[in-house]
């Protein structure tokens, strides 16, 4: 025998041992959809030895409800000449020698040979993969479900401090001690608020701070009784969500700043309007704003060493979310705090 006829012989039993020992399922189909080759992998995938499959069509390996169209799936895969993945974009389905059904990925490539055109398969077994997709998923859920439980414990305990300063505030008749326990109230209620909001909401990692804000602030008016009853608070913060670490300051530092200008800017029942804004821009810079077009802030008043508990929260805040403030005293009265997300401690 010449010496290349043997190499070539040699080379052959090679590529063939290395075809059985690739650790994929891998088969080859003929023009006429039929199975002449697979290899080891192939045979524990689908469960049948080579001998059972040989000769037969490859619709042997697929759910029978594929029968009808695959060959016609099959006719266009020998047209093309280049590889690339079988049905992208469907879930595809092998079917065992035992009649159960698992999920696969197929690479199919064209191939020329002495025997005329066919398509080497390369199949891959989803089901572990599957499986664990499944899991996390479920892990997702109970994590979902465990949050949502949190941000709902949190809310009612919160709720249970508001109801216990409300009983102190009812015994007590210091009226300076009254509007303190008040103003904590308010202050409780807005953080209560935040985690009722997330835990009505579908994404717990953002909070909606329109929706949270068309709660607070008619509570807050509320509050305030026939004091703020000619006031009109308008709204604009569409589509702004925060994360939960930058909306409970962002909503301490509303509620502070909206019941200031309830209690200063419009005494003796004068009408007037309180404006909130909020914005955020696509580099995670936002800015709010909480003006109104009552009272001004008296200019012998220093804002930096006041003695008011709520502009130190307000300053408190704003140094908590890297932010600044900037203080416009009148034609409105306007505080705007601009922050970066993602900078918080």
């Amino acid at each position: 025998m010449p010496v290349m006829a043997e190499r070539r012989i040699q080379l052959d039993e090679y590529l063939g041992q290395a075809f059985d020992r690739i650790p994929v399922a891998m088969i080859v189909v003929n023009h006429l959809g039929e199975i002449v080759r697979l290899n080891q992998l192939a045979e524990t995938t689908f469960g049948y030895s080579t001998e059972e499959l040989i000769g037969h069509t490859v619709e042997k390996l697929i759910p029978h409800r594929y029968h009808g169209v695959h060959p016609g799936y099959r006719n266009g895969f020998l047209a093309e000449t280049s590889a690339r993945p079988m049905g992208a974009g469907r879930d595809l389905s092998g079917l065992r020698k035992d009649g159960s059904e698992f999920p696969v990925e197929i690479g199919i490539n064209p191939v020329q040979t002495g025997e005329g055109p066919m398509v080497l398969s390369v199949i891959l077994d989803l089901s572990e993969r599957k499986q664990a997709e499944r899991r996390i998923q479920d892990a997702l859920q109970q994590k979902d479900l465990l949050l949502r439980e949190v941000h709902h414990r949190v809310k009612n305990n919160l709720q249970v401090i508001h109801s216990l300063l409300d009983l102190q505030a009812l015994k007590s008749k210091d009226r300076e001690l009254v509007g303190m326990l008040r103003d904590s109230q308010n202050r409780i209620r807005s953080m209560s608020l935040i985690h009722q909001t997330l835990y009505q909401s579908q994404n717990f990692a953002k909070v909606d701070f329109q929706r949270f804000l068309d709660e607070l602030l008619p509570r807050l008016t509320e509050a305030y009784g026939s004091s703020a009853s000619q006031v009109r608070i308008r709204v604009e913060a569409h589509e702004v969500s925060l994360p939960i670490n930058e909306a409970i300051p962002c909503g301490l530092i509303v509620n502070e700043l909206v019941s200031n200008a309830l209690k200063h800017g419009f005494a003796d029942g004068q009408a007037g309007t309180i404006l909130v804004e909020l914005s955020q821009d696509h580099d995670k810079h936002v800015e709010l704003s909480i003006s109104n077009d009552g009272r001004g802030i008296p200019d012998d008043l220093d804002l930096l060493r006041t003695g008011s508990l709520g502009l130190q929260l307000v300053q408190l805040l704003t140094r908590q979310l890297h932010g600044v403030l900037d203080i416009q005293r009148a034609g409105p009265t306007r505080f705007s705090l601009r922050f970066e997300l993602g900078d918080t401690a």
